[in-house]
């Protein structure tokens, strides 16, 4: 008999115990793989940009706008090169589905945003056209959307002038990403601003947060200090910061999304540690007399530590995939449900990575203690049932 196949019918000497234990693992990891893709794709939200931005937000909250007069004296500070803006417009399509959209002026978001891609006809249209909307190529692509459709959309916080909460606008354009990275945030939509701010009931003249495209990334620093001290001690102080960091702070608006994963990743492995190692060590336990048999036979006690070790190894392997394909199964299918918010959430080559070093510590952790004692045994001790 071959050594994997001793190593597996041993696996499998008390089916019950052996299922159960594959199924906490498969539980384990397939909580592990969610997880971490999670944080991955949170961190992602902020990691994609490029240092060449910085945002200008309200002191107070980003949620607070800042007014439009505050362009012309950000643009005059030394080291700015361009400056956009954007307004927040809480649109939704139908009775519940969010739609991230932003209220912009198509000239500035074009200079300011090279990493969005579009023929050059969609941006002059986008341009001309008061009531003109594009659409990201992810959110297109959901709803089936084209190049000159109508687009109803509700907001949940600008009514128009007469009091209606829904919107209509024409779609002159679909945007995509320059790579890979930005593809996978085309779940937006922009909608002209200058239209925007002349048809809504209140908030008119506002620009929500400023995105500065800087001349001189090395000057990132400075030009946020002189930013923000332009505006000190005024009505609408600012706070001025990387587009990664407006980014990140902006997803922990839901919280430490790290910190909890950690913490719970933290119990669940301590939680599985023990089942697992108490299964290992009372495997090799009732199987003392056969390990005295194999010595007996000619084993060394290398080899015989070797096939324990083996044999947590197999199980933690086992479950350990079994639970991170799950997650992969899972995932796929938030995706299809909610692509607005899972749409670009993958079990990327670091999830897997980290999968893989968790198995493998936790076969040695469980399967090392069992071993060691399975390769100390004495025959005759073993054999008299001492």
């Amino acid at each position: 008999m071959g050594h994997f196949r001793f190593v597996w019918a041993s696996l499998w000497r008390k089916k019950t115990r052996a299922l159960l234990t594959l199924l906490s693992l498969v539980c384990a990891f397939l909580l592990f793989g969610l997880l971490q893709s999670l944080s991955v794709f949170f961190s992602a939200g902020a990691d994609f940009v490029g240092a060449s931005r910085l945002i200008v937000q309200s002191r107070v909250s980003f949620t607070d706008s800042l007014p439009m007069r505050m362009l012309p004296e950000i643009e005059s500070i030394p080291g700015v090169k361009i400056v956009s803006h954007d307004q927040w417009f809480g649109g939704y399509v139908g009775e519940n589905d969010q739609v991230f959209t932003f209220a912009s002026d198509p000239v500035r978001l074009h200079a300011a945003y090279p990493e969005w891609v579009m023929p050059e006809e969609q941006w002059r249209a986008f341009e001309r056209t008061r009531t003109g909307a594009i659409v990201g190529r992810l959110v297109a692509d959901r709803h089936g959307w084209k190049v000159g459709d109508k687009l109803p959309l509700k907001s949940n916080i600008f009514p128009q002038r007469n009091g209606a909460m829904a919107w209509e606008f024409d779609i002159v354009g679909i945007y995509d990403g320059i790579d890979q990275s930005w593809q996978g945030q085309t779940m937006g939509i922009y909608i002209h601003h200058a239209y925007f701010d002349e048809a809504n009931q209140f908030g008119r003249g506002a620009a929500g947060v400023y995105a500065v495209v800087l001349e001189d990334v090395n000057r990132a620093d400075e030009v946020a200090r002189a930013i923000d001290a332009r505006f000190a001690n005024s009505p609408d102080e600012t706070k001025t910061q990387s587009e990664k960091d407006f980014n990140k702070g902006f997803f922990k608006q839901i919280g430490d999304i790290g910190l909890i994963v950690s913490l719970i990743l933290v119990a669940v492995f301590f939680t599985i540690l023990i089942l697992t190692g108490n299964t290992m060590a009372q495997a090799v336990r009732e199987r003392i007399p056969e390990l005295a048999v194999l010595k007996t036979l000619g084993f060394s006690d290398a080899r015989v530590t070797a096939l324990v070790l083996g044999e947590a190894l197999l199980l933690c392997l086992i479950g350990g995939f079994g639970g991170m394909l799950l997650a992969e199964f899972m995932m796929g299918g938030m995706a299809r449900a909610a692509p607005m918010f899972f749409g670009a959430m993958r079990a990327d080559p670091r999830v897997w990575a980290q999968a893989i070093v968790a198995m493998l510590a936790l076969a040695l952790a469980v399967g090392l203690p069992p071993a060691l004692r399975a390769g100390r045994v004495r025959i005759v001790d073993a054999l008299a049932g001492r």
